[in-house]
């Protein structure tokens, strides 16, 4: 931590530094920081967009996936022109041109038991942007075991749920605890099927970034041990504290 800020960091950051929770250390701090993100959709590009704009130093994007017509109303990272491109590559691009800064790393890769040890381990910090429950079982599982913190999203209509888990804390329950596997379908996530407001997307994905900012700087609460639910059409919003379940 002993290197300084430049001019340019300091006017590029100052409406954040003169935070008394933040500061110039705080900002050390998150560009210092290491976050993976394993989805690039509507949540992913929210979080990427605001962490890189925060002046996180070290970003990782996963997404195997090219850029859809469907995807434009709500990844904001991503234009009519990027169409049929690679949404890593498309996302780099545009996170570049808001801060050159943030070395943003592409894993243009669909997610397994395998890459995600290699890829996960560069990373201090994990956020699941998924959009299925295979991959976000796989992504907790992987989280807990290696004690990563990891916060997820998911959305569907005008619907959000964020959850955060510290998985250094022993007492901490996982997501299994509140999704059961063998009782849910991946359609109340697709939003093929279920749709989804773009905005909805936009303020999951800012609330995922701004839980991961708060535990980079160790300030304020955090959603361990709950889940916020958010009703965006009725403005209804709720924690509900998860219980640990045995052997999960």
């Amino acid at each position: 931590m002993s290197q300084n800020l430049n001019k340019s960091q300091i006017a590029r950051f100052s409406r954040q530094i003169i935070l008394k929770n933040v500061g110039i250390l705080g900002q050390k701090k998150i560009i210092k920081s290491k976050v993976l993100i394993i989805g690039m959709g509507g949540l992913g590009c929210s979080v990427a967009e605001f962490l890189t704009r925060a002046g996180v130093g070290n970003l990782g994007i996963i997404d195997f996936d090219n850029v859809d017509m469907t995807n434009i109303h709500r990844q904001s990272l991503y234009a009519i022109k990027d169409i049929k491109k690679s949404k890593v590559i498309a996302a780099k691009k545009k996170l570049r041109e808001i801060n050159s800064n943030t070395k943003v790393n592409c894993y243009k890769v669909k997610i397994d038991r395998d890459n995600i040890k290699n890829i996960g381990k560069k990373y201090d910090y994990i956020i699941d942007g998924s959009d299925n429950f295979k991959t976000k079982f796989l992504i907790n599982d992987y989280c807990k075991r290696t004690k990563k913190f990891l916060v997820v999203g998911a959305i569907s209509k005008f619907d959000g749920h964020i959850f955060t888990f510290n998985f250094r804390n022993k007492n901490t329950p996982c997501i299994r605890s509140f999704f059961q596997e063998k009782e849910i379908s991946d359609d109340i996530l697709n939003c093929e099927y279920e749709g989804v407001l773009g905005t909805v997307a936009g303020i999951i994905g800012t609330i995922q970034a701004n839980e991961i900012l708060k535990k980079i700087l160790n300030i304020g609460k955090n959603l361990n041990g709950y889940i916020l639910i958010l009703d965006l059409l009725n403005l209804n919003f709720r924690k509900v504290k998860l219980k640990k379940i045995k052997n999960i």
